[in-house]
């Protein structure tokens, strides 16, 4: 269809310049699909699952030099065909946001300012605090008699972004730990 430069801006200051032009009939369908295309120019496509729940709908991980430029539903998916949740539409995010912290941060009681504690600082003050809290707390027998063998003074709070492996393995190390109030973030 043919319309001239007054007819495109009447229709565009009529409803905008896209819903004009599908208003008069323009077929936009090539030129959107060319835009997709440019998008993931060049990257290598690779499969793989969203890690928020467990419904596993597939997505398809764009990278170019290594690096995620897009991820997206796959249409293909018998779960998903294509189309994602609002988290896993976020997914990107979780990998390329520049305000992710990539450093453990502390703040002692009483302080005003945050401290940068290198992991492995980090990790030892935290098996020292659950190994200090489970001694004190923990309950072998209840008063009855029966084995409880349990510390009813940690909870465990699994969340969004982990996937289901680390979900199982945290599940696995909390019973161990005889904790037993155990939720993920997903379900809430």
């Amino acid at each position: 269809m043919d319309i001239s430069r007054r007819q495109f801006l009447q229709l565009a200051a009529g409803g905008g310049a896209v819903s004009g032009l599908i208003a008069a009939g323009v077929n936009l369908a090539p030129t959107i699909a060319r835009a997709q295309a440019l998008r993931i120019k060049d990257a290598k496509t690779t499969p793989s699952v969203c890690p928020y729940c467990s419904v596993g709908c597939a997505t398809l991980v764009h990278t170019v030099k290594g690096a995620i430029v897009n991820i997206e539903g796959d249409p293909r998916s018998p779960h998903n065909e294509g189309t994602l949740c609002p988290k896993g539409a976020a997914i990107f995010q979780l990998h390329v946001n520049p305000n992710r912290p990539m450093q453990v941060l502390h703040r002692a009681p009483g302080a005003a300012d945050w401290e940068v504690w290198d992991l492995t600082r980090a990790m030892d003050r935290v098996a020292e605090l659950v190994k200090k809290t489970r001694d004190e707390t923990f309950l072998e027998r209840l008063a009855d008699g029966k084995t409880a063998n349990c510390t009813t003074a940690i909870f465990s709070l699994g969340g969004a972004t982990l996937d289901n492996e680390w979900n199982h393995l945290q599940q696995k190390l909390m019973r161990g730990l005889g904790i037993v109030p155990i939720e993920n973030q997903a379900r809430i």
